[in-house]
């Protein structure tokens, strides 16, 4: 997946600035230009990541030129992709194996038991928070 960025080109004196329109209120920065798109890109991750966790719905990707139509203050800037990689924002289920001591799967499983969920569902829970 790949989101067009518009980038507000730097100097010695100023950072490059980088918007991505699709996602609102997501934008980055960065002292060069290669910093400014791979900050961008990892802001756009977790943007995404944080309105899945929401249950909010992820706006497709528009094109550059639509964007350029849309947003006339972005005129002067420079137009990019980012792109994303789809893998890392899967919710599919995947089976895992891990490896604890004894005493600290016994202490997950009653922390589970407590808050009245499965391993699976705790251990997730606590990631995600």
């Amino acid at each position: 997946m790949r989101y067009p960025v518009a980038i507000e080109l730097g100097n010695e004196n100023q950072a490059y600035g980088v918007v991505a329109p699709d996602l609102p209120g997501c934008f980055s920065a960065g002292d060069s230009l290669d910093e400014a798109l791979a900050n961008a890109e990892e802001a756009i991750m977790t943007w995404i990541d944080v309105t899945l966790d929401a249950g909010e719905r992820v706006p497709q990707p528009s094109s550059i030129d639509d964007l350029r139509a849309q947003y006339a203050e972005l005129a002067d800037w420079v137009w990019a992709v980012v792109r994303v990689d789809a893998a890392r924002l899967d919710d599919k289920i995947e089976r895992v194996n891990i490896t604890l001591p004894r005493r600290v799967l016994a202490r997950l499983d009653a922390a589970a038991r407590a808050a009245g969920e499965t391993r699976s569902g705790y251990i997730a829970r606590l990631a995600l928070s």
